[in-house]
This record gives structure tokens, C-alpha cells and sequence, in this order.
């Protein structure tokens, strides 16, 4: 049942789109926008800093016979939204007309509750979020006696609420919240200055780490670095730990985008149906699972969000799509328009079985990828390059930390070469990653 503030907020949207088709459009889509943001930093015993704003925000989409503009304001009052949406009207007259340029084909038919909204998360006081970041940063140094300092201790949380209406009869909404803890600590290792980080965010308060946890994680992973040195340039299995794995993930989207296929700009063009990761490599996008972070009822244009397979077992089934370049590309949407483009709702490749312990284990040698600098991925070719620090595999152990190498190999030669994936998938994201590993890949070091 829609809250009262969600009725008033549809009746805006419905509004916006009638007097847009008032003023001569002949289709109409109005988004509302209502949210509150909390963003707490601290450092040691002080709080450095602490944003906290509401926004409103109205975007309609006007189309006048394929030609299309957009009107953005924070502004409600309907005598000036009946002012502001004609002039919108009259500048359309001045798009070049794009005969795929329309409302989508099909519209949500209902309007699930998915369990993304958490009332403790709004209940909660300011104070309680400047408590959580002052507590990571006691926890850091209560974790170990090496942390010196830190870049932040972040506490954040936010609730939405989002109507959507357009001219072919399409009305609904829906509430989110979101919260997170995250942490950077420093600590000198010789002459040497060691920084990592760790977060964890969640649709629902209860669902994160809590303070200890994430200044515990985020200790080890910068203390575990004292000592790392340049590894030798060699060819052996990478493992990617989860957090990483998730930004290969993120390029791997790129790819599927539809957006970037349309324009020849992702290796994957024109390979629907075409085998190119190893059986292991099952790629799905849905925003349909409960209380996720990147699930929604419906997506930017009001279409049903849906589970798409995008590899299935390392073959090619689908890309994403908007209304748009569906259209364009003879195919259907996939439910992923999002802010005037095309996102993930919650991508992620399948979990497999064990613990990324595990999977080091079964790795008689080879590279641990903790974290990754630099962007070298060309999405046109998919030729994959990043700088890279984490752990030398010896024995089946981690022998020692290394930093200071490159990892290099081609997107579809990594896809191809996933023989292992661990289960520690983790949906605390849009895109996510469980810990694999890739048999092969060239090390660039010293």
C-alpha cells in the first residue's frame, strides 16, 4: 500500500505529464525524486565532516513525433511547471526527429514490494551516524597498534522515494534506503606509508558489518602490505578477490551495454550466441532480488526490472538494454534504463563452491589481486591492463605481499580462462563479484 507522501509525489509526475501534453507533446514521461542524504567523516576523536541535505527533484522526458527533449527542476508549483514544460514543448520543434525516439513498448504491470526500504535506517538520529565513524576510528587503533592515522572513517545512509508516471497510462512508486560503513587507515611500514580500505553497505541497517568488523578488515588489509616488494614479470594463474573481481565485472558491463555495442564501441559486437568464457563464467543481471542494492520494481523509463542472463555458461545470451538502442538493435528491453542511459541493476557472476582460502590453496603458484590502480581497459578490443598490489601464492600459501606490477591479458582470453570460483559472493553493490580465478595472465614486474 503507497504511503501518502508516494500518492502525492505520483500525482506530481501525473500532473507534469498532463500539462506537457497540454502544451503539444505527443508523449510524456515525468520522473519525482525525493530524498534525504546523511555523510559523517571522522578522523581520530574528531568529526571532520558531516552533510546532511533533502532534495527534490522533477525530470520529465518530452517527445513531440520523434523529436525529444528533457526538463529537469526542483521546482513543483504548477504554474510555473505549466510555463517551463511548454517552452520545453516549443524548443522539441528544433531536435533532429529520431523515429526510435518514443515511450517504451511495454510498462511495469505491477509494482512488487522488494524489501528495499528500512525504517530503522530513517528513524535513526544524525548523532547515532557521527558515533559509527568516531567508533570505526577507535576500533582501527584498538585493531592494531601499527595504524598511525587515517584518510576517514565514514558512516552514510539515505532514504528515496521514486514516482514515475507517463501519457500511455503507466503510474508507480516506490521507497529505498541505503546505509554504509567504510574506513581507510594509514601506518608507516619503514619509510614506507601503507593505505587500504574497507566498506560494507546494505538496504538495511541490521545488514552491514558492524564498526568493529570494518575496522578490523581494514587493519589487516594495510598491515598485511609491510613489506611488499616487486614481484618478477612471469605467466602464472591470478586470483581476484571478490572487491576486484566485482571491477573486472564492471568492465565486462561495459561490453553488454547496449549503448557502446550500438556504436561499435565493446568487443562483444555482433558475438550473441557465441561461446567465449569457460563453463564457469554465468553472468546475470536482475532487479528483482529482495532488498538488494540494485534492485528497483521498475526501471528509469517504468519498465519491469527482470532477471536477464547475460552469459550463460560462457556463452553470450544477451546484452542490456534500454527502450532506445533495444530498438535500435531488433531487440527488447532488459529493464536496465537508468538516469537518461543504460546501468546495471545487480549484475554479478554465479557464485561457485569454497572459500577464497580455499581457492589459494588449490594454486600451487601464481598472484592474490587485493586491489588494482589505473584504468587501461579498452572497451573496443577489450585489452585489459592494471596496475596491481596483494599477495605471491607459493606452495598453495601466501608467501609474501607484492605491489608495484602489472596484470595484463585480453577480456576474453580472462573470461575464457576461469577455472575456479570461489562462494564469498557479497551483494553489497550494483555490480558484484564472488573471489576467481583465471589460469593464466602476464605479470610485469621487475
Amino acid at each position: 500500500m503507497r504511503s501518502a507522501r508516494e500518492d502525492e509525489a505520483l500525482q506530481t509526475a501525473r500532473d507534469a505529464v498532463a500539462l506537457a501534453l497540454a502544451a503539444g507533446a505527443t508523449g510524456a514521461e515525468a520522473t519525482v525524486g525525493i530524498g534525504r542524504r546523511l555523510s559523517v567523516e571522522a578522523r581520530e576523536a574528531v568529526i571532520t565532516k558531516l552533510e546532511q541535505s533533502t532534495g527534490k527533484s522533477l525530470t520529465v522526458r518530452i517527445f513531440v513525433d520523434g523529436r525529444k527533449t528533457t526538463f529537469a527542476t526542483a521546482d513543483f508549483e504548477r504554474d510555473g511547471l505549466r510555463a517551463a514544460l511548454a517552452r520545453a514543448v516549443e524548443q522539441a520543434e528544433h531536435v533532429a526527429a529520431d523515429e526510435l525516439a518514443r515511450l517504451p513498448d511495454e510498462r511495469a504491470e505491477t509494482v512488487p514490494d522488494l524489501g528495499l526500504y528500512d525504517p530503522a535506517i530513517v528513524e535513526r538520529g544524525d548523532d547515532a551516524g557521527a558515533e559509527d565513524a568516531l567508533a570505526i576510528e577507535r576500533a582501527l587503533r584498538e585493531a592494531d597498534p601499527r595504524i598511525v592515522n587515517s584518510n576517514g572513517s565514514h558512516f552514510g545512509d539515505s532514504s528515496s522515494l521514486v514516482a514515475l508516471a507517463n501519457s500511455d497510462g503507466f503510474a508507480g512508486s516506490y521507497l529505498a534506503t541505503r546505509a554504509s560503513r567504510s574506513t581507510s587507515p594509514v601506518a608507516h611500514d619503514g619509510p614506507h606509508k601503507r593505505t587500504a580500505h574497507y566498506g560494507t553497505a546494505a538496504r538495511r541497517l541490521d545488514e552491514l558489518d558492524d564498526n568493529a568488523e570494518v575496522a578490523r578488515i581494514a587493519a589487516m588489509r594495510t598491515t598485511e602490505m609491510f613489506g611488499a616488494r616487486k614481484p618478477g614479470t612471469m605467466r602464472v594463474p591470478v586470483i581476484f578477490e571478490r572487491d576486484v573481481a566485482a571491477a573486472v565485472l564492471s568492465d565486462i558491463f561495459s561490453a553488454v551495454n547496449a549503448a557502446n555495442v550500438a556504436v561499435g564501441n565493446s568487443w562483444l559486437a555482433g558475438r550473441t550466441g557465441e561461446k567465449i568464457g569457460s563453463d564457469l563464467a554465468t553472468i546475470v543481471d536482475d532487479g528483482r532480488l529482495p532488498g538488494r542494492l540494485g534492485s528497483s520494481p521498475f526501471d528509469g523509463e517504468g519498465v519491469a526490472t527482470r532477471r536477464t542472463v547475460v552469459f550463460e555458461r560462457g556463452v553470450l545470451r544477451s546484452f542490456l538494454y534500454d527502450s532506445y538502442f533495444a530498438r535500435r538493435l531488433g531487440a527488447a528491453t532488459t529493464g536496465n534504463a537508468s538516469g537518461g542511459g543504460i546501468g546495471p541493476n545487480s549484475l554479478y557472476l554465479e557464485a561457485g563452491t569454497g572459500s577464497l582460502a580455499e581457492l589459494v590453496a588449490k594454486t600451487p603458484r601464481g598472484i592474490l589481486v587485493l586491489d588494482t590502480i589505473g584504468f587501461a581497459t579498452e572497451h573496443a578490443t577489450g585489452t585489459y591492463s592494471r596496475g596491481a598490489r596483494g599477495f605471491a601464492i607459493e606452495n598453495g600459501e601466501l608467501a609474501f605481499p607484492v605491489e608495484e606490477f602489472t596484470i595484463a591479458a585480453s577480456l576474453p582470453d580472462m573470461l575464457a580462462g576461469i577455472d575456479a570460483v570461489a562462494a564469498d559472493l557479497r551483494f553489497d553493490g550494483s555490480v558484484v563479484s564472488p573471489s576467481f580465478r583465471v589460469a593464466e595472465m602476464t605479470i610485469s614486474g621487475s
